[in-house]
């Protein structure tokens, strides 16, 4: 029997969210707090800030997109590297996407960061490499829109709001997810590039 490793690292990722929920000392030991990477050598915190969220609402968003697309790119990632290279795929990118956050707060005591965008952002635009003409249902927009669209949208827009600031949310580990989703995908198969032409021109 197939264990679908997405819903698995979406269980793992609603519980420990759940639980941090109601549980400061949890998050507060899970969270990205530079400080305690750099003074206390908590290296793991550039991981398990993926697995805590500020909210549901925060939580729904990133595991109702990772279900979305996470199983796609689970299973074609499970041919090419297999199962356990998708995870690792996965947890990477929560690491990847986060470090250039940390190199410009590492001496900030007043920022933190958690949530698994990163992550999610790597699988999604992974995904969009395979079909770019897939149809994605954004909130609040009510009309579904190609993969690619989104894609440049997305981009667009997380590029003017990390310049411009205030939001409390992470724009810059959305942008470094989904370079590192495309990035590994292409030289974990460079074809993906000629496929993803012919598909989108096609």
């Amino acid at each position: 029997m197939h264990i679908s490793l997405t819903l698995v690292l979406i269980a793992v990722t609603v519980l420990v969210s759940w639980r941090a929920f109601t549980d400061q000392r949890l998050l507060g030991r899970l969270i990205l707090w530079p400080p305690a990477v750099q003074r206390n050598r908590q290296y793991d915190r550039l991981l398990t800030y993926g697995f805590v969220h500020a909210d549901w609402m925060h939580l729904a968003f990133n595991m109702i997109t990772l279900w979305s697309f996470g199983s796609a790119v689970e299973q074609v990632f499970s041919a090419w590297i297999t199962p356990l290279g998708f995870v690792l795929f996965y947890l990477s990118a929560i690491v990847v996407s986060i470090l250039p956050t940390f190199l410009k707060h590492q001496r900030d005591a007043n920022y933190r960061s958690l949530g698994a965008s990163g992550g999610v952002a790597a699988v999604l635009f992974a995904a969009i490499l395979f079909d770019p003409w897939t149809k994605l249902i954004i909130f609040p927009i009510p009309l579904p829109i190609p993969a690619f669209l989104f894609a440049i949208l997305y981009v667009g827009y997380s590029v003017w709001m990390d310049q411009r600031g205030g939001d409390n949310v992470n724009h810059s580990a959305h942008l470094w997810g989904a370079a590192y989703g495309v990035l590994f995908t292409v030289l974990l198969q460079p074809a993906i590039l000629s496929h993803f032409t012919r598909s989108l021109l096609g």
